[in-house]
């Protein structure tokens, strides 16, 4: 019994971190039905940066993402303002494009500049854990965990209780009908995508305490997000949190009765299993589509 209840506190530990590096892929598509393919690379170049600091400075590097969410803020904003409004009304396989290049631009700026090696941040308490009646809690999976579950609220407590929130879920709900009220739907997009960009602000430094990663991990790390909000249903946050949870557990479950290396499998099982049942995922919405004849 111990060692269920060992592996799935592990799989909610690692589900919520999941759950947050996933939320800003699919707060972007649920606003604008944009498939970010970049968000992998900006979490890697996050992780690469917040590993620049804790080398440098010693900053603890989940602190460290007070100070780069408000730059990936910014740079979010610059990268719609920029690219991403070029294409706005396009089909979505552009914005695939278009982000897969800027994806690959970012993976070679990386090699550049920072080699490609594997890095990790190792603070002080990396090997450290709490033990609560017998279950083992490891310091940087619960740290992050608990920063993910801050971010998370607050996203929920901006979407939910204030002006922006609504203006962002009527656009994403009715563009037409909030552009009749006044919302204007390319600043509203314009702060959609600069949000879930700056998640990967405090994604990225929890990644690079969690994971060891190389600018190449990126792709790895997209193909895993877009399987989570997949399964959730595409542009649903709660679904997001679902679909993570599920692959924290997966991975846990399997790593503990099972191999690791079979974990990803069962994962993209459950995926297969749910789809086959619900095409729009767990809390996708089923669109109608009528045909005239």
């Amino acid at each position: 019994m111990t060692q269920l209840v060992q592996a799935v506190a592990l799989g909610v530990l690692i589900g919520g971190v999941y759950a947050l590096l996933a939320s800003g892929l699919t707060l972007i598509f649920g606003v604008m039905h944009v498939v970010n393919v970049a968000h992998g690379a900006l979490l890697v170049l996050v992780a690469m940066l917040t590993w620049w600091m804790w080398r440098h400075t010693g900053i603890d590097p989940i602190v460290a993402s007070v100070v780069t969410t408000p730059l990936m803020f910014g740079l979010g904003w610059a990268l719609y303002r920029g690219l991403v409004v070029r294409i706005r009304g396009a089909p979505a396989s552009m914005s695939v494009l278009l982000t897969f290049g800027l994806a690959l631009t970012i993976e070679g700026v990386l090699n550049v500049t920072a080699g490609n090696k594997f890095r990790s941040a190792t603070p002080g308490y990396f090997e450290e854990s709490y033990r609560i009646r017998g279950v083992s809690l490891p310091k940087p999976q619960l740290y992050g965990f608990l920063a993910a579950v801050a971010v998370l609220a607050l996203l929920y407590v901006v979407l939910t209780r204030t002006w922006t929130g609504r203006a962002i879920r009527a656009t994403a709900q009715n563009p037409d009908g909030a552009a009749l009220i006044g919302v204007s739907a390319t600043a509203t997009a314009a702060l959609a995508f600069a949000i879930g960009t700056a998640t990967t602000g405090v994604g990225g430094s929890i990644m690079s305490v969690l994971y060891p990663f190389f600018p190449a991990s990126h792709y790895d790390w997209i193909s895993r997000l877009l399987s989570i909000i997949v399964l959730g249903g595409l542009g649903s946050l709660p679904g997001a949190l679902v679909g993570a949870l599920v692959l924290g557990l997966a991975e846990t479950l399997t790593a503990t009765y099972g191999s690791l290396r079979w974990s990803t499998l069962v994962f993209y099982v459950v995926i297969l299993a749910v789809l086959l049942v619900r095409k729009q995922g767990i809390f996708g919405a089923r669109l109608r589509e009528d045909v005239a004849s």
